[in-house]
């Protein structure tokens, strides 16, 4: 029996499929993923291929001989120039360039000769699973499609590990399902000609962090402008988040400049120190046929919103229901205004900055120039001298930072500058969380360190990637429930593109104490006016979120009355509650409440509202 959720339709933006081989059990295994309103595209022989979601305007797809190749996402080749591409096709290893040349972000699908391959994108927004089902390997765009097929229910030691705070790579990006598969966002998998075996193949290694910003920011203009031109170029309306932060107003400006219409839309924040309106109202002034629309700040959505009525059903947990509300409540009055598609700056901030810790190896070999960044820092950020050093001279490689801090899993939050100078944030478990689930996360986090490897050895370039791939995890659930809510939302900076493009450069030019988003404002230059790239900070919302803490005390504390959590012996329920009833204890504003309030919504959201759907 396979189970689908009633909230599970598409619309435009959410294209979700499954792959299967060119064989008779294959297509056995396909027909139970048929039901009303699912499309299919087949192989030569009329089998099943891809079986799912999507609108004609998100998929493009060829066959000449015996290859094939369907790309699905937003991607400006068009069917003539695919199809010559297919023709040339002789091994799927050569799809690796294919994907490495195109603007956009999108799954690419190749067969040839019997065997699959299947791969989505380097910053992990478009990400692919696989199961054996039926002895047949199935690939997917969705882990919960795959474990819908088999019948199998979230492991409880991979929600323990989504307890803890945060979840650190690789376990970050395990399925929640053992016997579903996920594949590295730098990997495709390819099925062999039996429909059985599977291995995973290398795919996207990111660029070496060497060139200079002068040479860098032409290409990352351009990168830029293609991702926002693959969205704009159809024309009609598109709007835009217009925040007055260097992002989005980035996206605003090269939007402008394509065929679309652009409404620009902004919440000014309930703090009266936020400058987020100055910003956006200056750089309106430059756009004049754009439609400016300011929201009522007193209107928006406070964080922890709606928290009991989420019934989206995703993948994974995702700390993106805590902003569910404020991201969601703006999208039907665009849509109203004639928006087609909303284009956000989100991801600017991870690939336009980086992480500080590239100055743990700049200090070995750049020592006087390193010396003068940090001081910088130091004040910057308000690192104390005696926790800087101690940062400075840890050369624990990755896994045993991992083992150790499977040992630390109860310990005070570690220091920002251990953070910020280190492999990221060491997680913790708080008082909530269960004996049992600390044992269950400990295990977890041990095996993973005795084989992990890090994204890469620089640990600056490792924390940037990371960084990146949690933040599209996010943004990949938030486009889900955008869709489903009637407007599609796109983030160009979070295109593998743009990401190469940033990650390029030079770190000791890219992240610095001396100058805010030194790449982006060189790369907007002479398209961004020069007085909306002096902004220098950007706001917070700290005050959303603790107003939201007090306000929506109550509807935390039905959400731990019956807790599924709880049930399942993984946090203490009447701690949660004693919480939920004292929303000022210390600590909650870090945040720390945000990894159990996103696996506990999303568990509820699987037992909600299903309908089942026979098998043959």
């Amino acid at each position: 029996m396979t189970e689908l959720h009633e909230s599970a339709g598409t619309g435009p933006g959410d294209a979700h499929f499954t792959v299967f081989a060119d064989r008779a059990d294959a297509a056995a295994v396909a027909r139970s993923f048929s039901r009303p309103r699912v499309r299919t595209l087949t192989h030569a022989s009329g089998r099943p291929w891809l079986v799912g979601h999507w609108h004609d305007d998100e998929v493009r797809a060829a066959r000449v001989g015996s290859a094939a190749v369907a790309v699905v996402g937003c991607c400006p080749l068009d069917t003539d120039e695919l199809r010559r591409r297919t023709a040339r096709l002789r091994d799927l290893a050569e799809l690796d360039a294919l994907a490495r040349a195109l603007p956009g972000s999108f799954h690419l699908v190749g067969a040839l000769d019997g065997r699959i391959r299947v791969q989505g994108t380097a910053s992990g927004l478009r990400l692919v699973f696989h199961a054996e089902i039926d002895g047949v390997r199935v690939a997917a765009t969705r882990a919960d499609t795959l474990a819908a097929a088999l019948g199998t229910d979230p492991d409880p030691e991979r929600l323990a590990v989504r307890l803890l705070w945060p979840a650190p790579y690789p376990l970050s990006e395990a399925s929640m399902w053992r016997a579903v598969t996920a594949v590295p966002p730098h990997d495709a998998v390819i099925v062999g000609t039996d429909g059985r075996t599977a291995r995973h193949t290398r795919w996207w290694t990111a660029p070496e962090p060497v060139r200079p910003l002068a040479d860098a920011a032409p290409l990352i203009r351009q990168a830029l402008q293609e991702a926002v031109d693959a969205r704009t170029r159809p024309g009609g309306v598109v709007s835009c988040d217009l925040s007055g932060g260097l992002d989005s107003t980035s996206v605003c400006f090269l939007a402008d400049r394509s065929p679309a219409r652009v409404v620009a839309a902004t919440w000014p924040g309930r703090d009266p120190a936020d400058t987020d309106l100055h910003w956006a109202r200056r750089a309106a002034g430059h756009l004049p046929d754009v439609e400016h629309v300011v929201w009522d700040a007193d209107a928006s959505p406070l964080v922890y919103e709606d928290l009991l009525d989420i019934d989206d059903l995703l993948d994974e947990p995702t700390i993106g229901v805590m902003d569910r509300s404020r991201v969601l409540h703006h999208l039907p009055a665009l849509a109203a205004r004639g928006s087609r598609l909303h284009l956000t700056g989100i991801g600017g901030d991870h690939v336009a900055w980086c992480s500080e810790a590239y100055y743990h190896r700049l200090l070995r070999t750049r020592p006087l120039f390193a010396l003068r960044q940090l001081r910088g820092f130091r004040a910057l950020w308000q690192w104390p001298l005696g926790g800087t050093v101690r940062a400075l001279a840890d050369a624990r490689p990755y896994g045993r930072w991992l083992a150790d801090a499977a040992g630390g899993l109860r310990g005070p939050l570690p220091p920002s500058v251990a953070t910020g100078l280190g492999w990221g944030m060491a997680p913790r478990l708080f008082d909530w969380v269960t004996p049992e689930a600390e044992r269950m996360a400990r295990r977890a986090l041990l095996a993973a360190a005795a084989t992990a490897s890090p994204l890469h050895p620089d640990r600056g370039l490792h924390t940037d990637l990371e960084q990146i791939r949690s933040c599209s995890r996010v943004i990949r659930q938030l486009d889900r429930m955008a869709a489903r809510a009637g407007l599609p939302m796109a983030s160009p900076f979070l295109d593998d593109r743009v990401i190469e493009a940033c990650l390029a450069v030079r770190p000791s030019e890219r992240v610095t104490p001396w100058a805010y988003k030194p790449v982006l404002g060189a790369a907007m230059r002479g398209i961004v006016p020069e007085d909306c790239l002096r902004r220098a900070d950007k706001a917070s919302a700290s005050m959303d979120a603790s107003n939201g803490l007090r306000a929506h005390r109550a509807d935390l504390l039905a959400l731990w009355e019956d807790s599924r959590l709880e049930r399942l012996g993984l946090v203490d329920g009447a701690e949660l509650r004693r919480l939920a009833r004292r929303p000022a204890s210390p600590g909650l504003s870090d945040a720390i409440l945000y990894s159990t309030i996103a696996t506990e919504v999303w568990l509820r959201g699987r037992t909600r509202d299903h309908a089942p759907v026979p098998r043959p």
